[in-house]
């Protein structure tokens, strides 16, 4: 307040007359970052403005993303976690439930469902969302701007780098000592000059694994399984590529490009006749932007292709799934840099996309009718966003503009294999970044790229650092949202509870900045680090860096890896849990039948040897998978249980000793069909006889 009363008077000492008020704080952006921002300023008793493009405020919490990507919960503290604390006591109240009670809710269901016991709670509706955040606003003060564009051609002014003011494109002009970007496209920090990049660094950039293009990364079963022609006739080139399929060279891995991971609407729907919309059939439908879908269900590709986690109320948060969903690839390549008038082109395209995608799913012959049956069954909820006819207000952009600030996150931050300088708080979500591209594979079918899963193995910290441009750039600007990072760190980072933890960081930064008088580069750490505490932040992890692979090659005896598998049906890659051989493992999504299953095969000189199985232990994992073994002598199933720690070094477990001849393939098929929880195979070792009586842990 100090600062904004002494520009005031050297307003009125030299006649200059402003149509807004100067302000401590200038906060452009009303998504979840940018209300914690706000709120966080106002409680400091400094004087803030939120100025937001949206109407609506609050980006993907209030916009259908309910089920929330919060990874190690322990990890969350401060507003983002206030915020969770006040939907659990929204819903303690029993008339927060209309359609259905708690205990509906939360039948069949693990965590994150509501607890009466607990103290916070993680699955919410859209409007419950919104409402919590004005009522936080509200009890702060703070004063909200709303439907306020920022003039992005020139209304940033700056004077020896730093911000003077913003202006609107509605003319009105916004003065303040410290600004925060909140937006999820990094607009002002753009407009300010501020160094950014789009797109994906090559991995030699910043020495990652997980950057750039993945064409033999197979995660989160987002990509096709089944053989499906790309051409408009099919097996005829010169016909054309059918929509939706990019005939470019989807790039060598590893590379960098300037390709953004796909977006969609986090679609709220449910299944109460009386508050359901059936699915409206769009204007511009035309079946011909649907036919890979159509060709992959007559390819043999049964799954359901929607992920649907349930709110309260019979309402879900719906999500992309499988092959061809509601993600929108490679529509979007110009957004985070277009003008706004080609921003809403692209996000009328998505809607309708999206919208012609239910519809087929609900009603077209060539879908099967099971899913036909599943799809019809459920419809837009009709009490949420009904000023927008019920569709969702804000587009998921999941990844768009990245500073290039003082520090840079990397996955090396997000794995904890290096030390991250002063933190403002920790993500610890999975490292998850959405397909990129869908192309035309050497083999000249359709499949995607770009999705990786990459478990980080615990919380890790964000550093200061990313949220501050280079001090020569700028020295009143912090970026929470589009903070500087990698491609693949932002793929963890970029989730709404974080984004709410670096939001309130960032206002606390500039609060302290302005009363200490310097750059937001010189604020000394300790200073903001005790504050940061004293307000509830959570700052340090005991986690210890995530276990690196086994390398197969440093195995002893002959290891088929689970790349090298031949494989039916579906299977999803993963790293989330450590250790494993190679690139990672893969599961079954939990589909249990015949048509899933993996087969490891080799030749061996012939003898005897142990036939050891890895894989990663957990709760969720099967305790009745069936293993055989095919050997000289014939063939032997046994059991598995994968909730069960291996007994070898923790990654593998013997399935006995056999004979093996040099005339006969040596095989291991892991079967589903039955399994009563996740299957896992990562890899089989075949080690001598003599080697496999020596059980040295060093040589793993």
């Amino acid at each position: 307040m100090k600062y904004a009363c002494q520009f005031l008077i050297a307003l009125l000492l030299t006649g200059v007359c402003y149509a807004e008020p100067a302000y401590d704080v200038v906060i452009y952006g009303g998504t979840s970052a940018g209300v914690a921002a706000a709120i966080q300023t106002a409680r400091m008793g400094r004087s803030v403005v939120l100025v937001a493009p949206e109407t609506h405020l609050g980006g993907l919490t209030t916009n259908g993303l309910g089920w929330t990507d919060s990874g190690d919960k322990s990890a969350i503290g401060g507003i983002s976690l206030e915020f969770y604390q006040r939907v659990h006591e929204y819903y303690e109240n029993p008339d927060a439930w209309v359609y259905e009670k708690p205990e509906d809710l939360n039948r069949g269901r693990g965590s994150g469902v509501f607890d009466p016991n607990a103290d916070s709670m993680w699955v919410f509706e859209p409007h419950v969302a919104e409402n919590i955040y004005e009522t936080m606003l509200a009890e702060a003060k703070v004063p909200i701007v709303r439907d306020a564009w920022l003039n992005r051609e020139d209304g940033v002014v700056l004077k020896e780098g730093r911000i003077q003011s913003i202006a609107t494109l509605d003319g009105k002009t916004y003065e303040g000592a410290m600004f925060i970007d909140a937006t999820y496209e990094g607009d002002l920090m753009a407009a300010a000059g501020v160094q950014y990049t789009v797109g994906r660094e090559a991995n030699a950039k910043y020495g990652e694994r997980y950057n750039g293009v993945q064409k033999a990364a197979r995660h989160h079963g987002h990509y096709f399984t089944h053989k499906v022609d790309p051409y408009v006739t099919p097996g005829d080139p010169a016909s054309g590529v059918l929509p939706r399929v990019s005939a470019a060279d989807p790039g060598e891995d590893g590379e960098g490009d300037a390709r953004v991971q796909a977006y969609c609407f986090r679609m709220c729907m449910t299944t109460v006749p009386e508050n359901r919309v059936e699915w409206p059939k769009p204007d511009d439908y035309d079946d011909l932007q649907y036919e890979i879908l159509l060709r992959n269900f007559e390819a043999g590709d049964s799954r359901l292709p929607l992920k649907i986690d349930m709110m309260p109320n019979v309402k879900t948060d719906t999500n992309n799934n499988c092959a061809f969903s509601t993600d929108n690839l490679g529509m979007n390549y110009d957004y985070p840099d277009a003008s706004y008038e080609r921003r809403a082109e692209i996000l009328a395209e998505h809607e309708s996309y999206q919208k012609g995608l239910m519809w087929t799913l609900a009603n077209h012959p060539r879908v099967p009718q099971s899913i036909r049956d599943k799809v019809s069954r459920w419809g837009l909820a009709k009490d949420e966003f009904t000023d927008n006819g019920n569709w969702p207000r804000q587009l998921y952009v999941r990844e768009a503009r990245r500073m290039i600030g003082e520090y840079v996150m990397t996955e090396h931050d997000c794995l904890r294999t290096v030390e991250t300088p002063g933190s403002v708080g920790m993500g610890s979500y999975t490292i998850d970044s959405h397909n990129v591209q869908r192309y035309i594979d050497a083999n000249g079918y359709v499949q995607n790229e770009g999705d990786i899963g990459v478990g980080t193995g615990g919380p890790y910290m964000i550093a200061y650092g990313s949220l501050t441009p280079q001090k020569e750039q700028c020295a009143n600007l912090l970026v929470p949202v589009c903070l500087s990072s990698s491609h693949s760190a932002y793929g963890s980072i970029r989730m709404e509870p974080v984004f709410m933890i670096l939001g309130q960081s960032a206002a606390t930064a500039a609060v302290l900045s302005i009363q200490d008088g310097v750059a937001v580069q010189d604020l000394p750490y300790d200073e903001l680090k005790t504050r940061l505490l004293a307000d509830g932040q959570r700052l340090t992890t005991n986690a210890q860096p995530k276990t690196p692979p086994v390398s197969s090659s440093s195995l002893k005896g002959v290891v088929v890896d689970d790349a090298d598998a031949q494989l039916s049906g579906a299977w999803t890659k993963s790293t989330s849990i450590s250790p494993f051989v190679d690139e990672g493992y893969q599961h079954n999504e939990r589909v249990s039948d015949a048509s899933v299953s993996a087969r490891f095969q080799t030749s061996l000189p012939s003898g005897k040897y142990e036939v050891r199985f890895a894989y990663s232990a957990n709760a969720n994992r099967a305790t009745n998978i069936r293993v055989a073994i095919e050997h000289a002598d014939g063939r032997k199933v046994v059991a598995l249980n994968e909730q069960r720690k291996p007994e070898i070094d923790g990654l593998f477990t013997s399935l006995g000793t056999y004979s093996f001849s040099q005339d006969k393939p040596a095989v291991v098929e892991v079967l589903t069909q039955g399994a009563n929880g996740y299957v896992i195979i990562d890899a089989v070792q075949f080690l001598p006889e003599g080697d496999a009586k020596i059980r040295d842990d060093k040589q793993y």
